[in-house]
């Protein structure tokens, strides 16, 4: 059975080097690396000072910097075709667009914070799919971000990990124009292997969550629909303008501070809807937690299929081949399954019995033909470490 593979940190860090050198002709001084990130659970939470649980994969993105000393911005990538240019000194909203804003956006809210950006020539190459619903844009923010902070000398213990984690999200919000939440930044700057990462973004606290599903005997399948979603679309942007409107109705700081009652009490269907989706998946990841350090799989697997529902019908995110994906799975032999990131598209995950997992991807990928879907991708998540310096 064949599933996406990571690849090694050397031999990207050969590829991204060699990119580096062939099309803007310098040579790397740092490349640094990124995880993609898969959600365990806590949908849309994260923007409303909930609480989400992901985790860092092995899948990653990487970036080799070479420092300029004209003030020039250059980026490529083995992803895409062509160069972008640019200037550090016109780098903020609106001065660039697609795939590139993501990388020199770092660099501008870097600036913003008073470090002393120079001209740079930056290369990307990645094994997070994108528009998969992995977060391949924040891999891609934090891998230029910790190579920026290794060739700036700037501090990468706890402290500047999460500074450099809220300069990845202005890039993503405020260069880029995606109204995510924080997760994961977060997650991809202060995961750590073998564990999943408890946010809470009502105070900023993190906690790790061993997460120990091959002592289990069990495996976290991914599933790419291959149905591609972009959070500067409207869909999340009117997720969250939804769920501001339900708070402001409910009295309320954010939906952390709602109560179910309160919710169920609302006259606008709509939004009690979206309301109720977002107080009950915050209760899902606090039962999660407990049923993962109780070793509960059984408990976890019916958390997922709760989830899903309710990201399906409440908070209306999901899509046929999200739902074909869930329903099959679990009809293969998964304990659990739900869809996973933004929504709109992009992946689900299942909790699998090791000796069930082929067994399940060859009935979602049987269920995708039948129902005429374009086929799906696989890969099999591991609680990965965070972004770091790869040489």
């Amino acid at each position: 059975m064949a599933f996406l593979e990571p690849g090694t940190s050397a031999d990207r860090s050969d590829a991204v080097r060699a990119e580096l050198g062939s099309t803007l002709g310098v040579s790397a001084e740092v490349v640094g690396r990124a995880p993609g990130r898969v959600n365990l659970i806590g949908e849309h939470t994260d923007y409303n000072g909930g609480l989400v649980l992901p985790l860092a994969l092995a899948h990653a993105t990487y970036a080799a910097v070479a420092p300029r000393n004209d003030g020039r911005v250059r980026v490529c990538s083995r992803q895409e075709e062509g160069v972008w240019e640019g200037h550090v000194a016109a780098l903020g909203p609106g001065a660039v667009s697609g795939w590139a804003a993501y990388v020199v956006g770092v660099l501008w809210a870097l600036g913003e914070t008073g470090v002393e950006v120079p001209g740079m020539d930056i290369a990307v190459d990645s094994t997070v799919p994108v528009g998969s619903g992995l977060s391949s844009s924040a891999a891609l923010e934090c891998s230029v971000g910790i190579a920026l902070a290794s060739l700036l000398d700037l501090p990468v213990d706890a402290d500047g990990r999460r500074a450099l984690a809220a300069a990845c999200m202005r890039a993503e919000s405020e260069v880029a124009g995606a109204p995510t939440g924080g997760m994961d930044q977060t997650v991809a700057l202060l995961a750590e292997e073998g564990s999943a990462l408890l946010i809470d973004f009502d105070d900023d606290e993190t906690a790790q969550v061993v997460f120990p599903t091959s002592a289990a005997g069990l495996a976290l399948l991914v599933t790419d629909t291959r149905v591609s979603h972009a959070l500067v679309e409207g869909g999340y942007g009117d997720r969250r303008a939804e769920c501001d409107a339900a708070a402001r109705l409910l009295g309320v700081e954010s939906l952390r501070h709602a109560l179910l009652g309160d919710v169920e009490a609302l006259a606008d269907d709509r939004l009690q809807r979206r309301a109720r989706h977002v107080v009950t998946e915050i209760t899902r990841v606090e039962r999660s937690v407990s049923a993962i350090e109780a070793g509960d799989w059984a408990r976890r697997g019916r958390l997922f299929d709760e989830s899903h529902v309710s990201m399906r019908d409440d908070f209306e995110i999901s899509c046929a081949e999200l739902d074909t994906s869930v329903a099959t799975a679990v009809e293969a032999g998964a304990i659990g399954a739900r869809m996973t990131g933004g929504g709109f598209g992009g992946s689900s995950i299942a909790l699998v019995p090791e000796e069930r997992v082929d067994a399940v991807v060859r009935a979602i990928d049987t269920a995708f033909v039948a129902e005429g879907f374009a086929a799906p991708a696989h890969l099999l998540a591991t609680a990965s470490a965070a972004a770091d310096v790869v040489s």
